[in-house]
């Protein structure tokens, strides 16, 4: 995963009656550990973008306000600067202040942590302090370039994940922690990465040479011509072109083969505007199959070309 960007998130307060919340603004982090319900039914998770699927969506009530807007201790503006967390909001008492902080220190470290938040009357529901906790912790690394906000009952959560399986679990584990009084908006979304960008051109298409030599086809140039253009705009990244075969014939010879092919994927790659000095090659061989060897089909999804991207 990729280091965090950004977790940001603002407090806004409700021009009649106040919310405890809190946010969290981070930098250099990429911002979840088992949790357990506090009883049998879960908070409910909303979707708010088109990319996930309706877990369960309910209407939120507002708790009650306690009293006045008035705060009791407001903290002085800061800087934040890279690696650091900022935490901000309002909470309605000091115990609830250090609760918080002691578990976003535990979490990030205590170095890591500005301390933002305000103590003032602010309407809480039951448990609020508990709750706030479960949702601070180790589930928060897994999200980049994101967002966090927990405003009274109404958590949203925004950012980029790995995959479609991870963007459901760090909601569904969410829910899971708190009662249904709460409501989760899931915001979070897959994020494209470069590797992604580059698997998805390739699309499991094989780039073909001609019968035993490392001479390109027409087919196998074509395909190499998309992933120039992809390549070009990823200028920062360095690239491993990796050859593979079958384990027909001597493994020597498929090394040496594969190491050709590898080198000569190389070559055009640099005739269409690529730097050398970002690509290295290795010839794999038969040692790193992805099918059967036992069949013709098997034997052809072995005989391939593999990108991988670095820094």
């Amino acid at each position: 995963m990729a280091d965090f960007d950004s977790l940001f998130a603002r407090w806004r307060p409700r021009t009649v009656s106040q919310l405890a919340s809190i946010a969290l603004a981070c930098l250099g982090f990429v911002a979840s550990a088992a949790v357990h319900a506090d009883n049998a039914a879960p908070a409910s998770v909303t979707p708010i973008d088109n990319s996930g699927i309706h877990i369960k969506t309910t209407t939120l009530s507002a708790p009650p306000a306690t009293g006045g807007t008035a705060a009791t201790r407001v903290p002085p503006a800061v800087n934040a600067t890279p690696g650091q967390v900022v935490v901000s909001g309002k909470v309605p008492d000091e115990a609830t202040r250090t609760a918080v902080l002691t578990r976003l220190r535990d979490t990030y470290g205590a170095a890591n942590i500005v301390d933002q938040i305000e103590v003032g009357s602010v309407a809480t529901p039951p448990n609020w302090s508990t709750n706030v906790q479960k949702l601070i912790g180790p589930q928060l690394k897994q999200i980049s370039k994101g967002q966090l906000k927990i405003d009274g009952t109404q958590i949203d959560v925004k950012g980029e994940v790995g995959n479609e399986a991870q963007r459901q679990q760090i909601a569904s584990d969410m829910a899971n922690a708190l009662n249904p009084t709460y409501t989760i908006r899931n915001g979070l979304h897959v994020s494209a990465s470069e590797q992604g960008v580059l698997d998805s051109t390739l699309a499991n298409r094989t780039i073909a040479f001609e019968t035993g030599s490392a001479t390109l086809t027409p087919q196998g140039r074509a395909i190499l011509d998309q992933l120039a253009a992809v390549i070009a705009k990823m200028p920062n990244n360095s690239f491993e072109i990796i050859g593979h075969t079958d384990n027909s014939g001597s493994r020597a010879s498929n090394i040496a083969l594969s190491q050709a092919r590898a080198d000569a994927v190389k070559g055009y790659l640099v005739t269409k505007g690529i730097a050398p000095q970002s690509m290295t090659t290795m010839g794999a061989g038969p040692d790193q199959p992805i099918a059967s060897n036992d069949t013709d089909e098997g034997r052809a999804r072995n005989r391939r070309i593999e990108f991988r991207v670095g820094k």
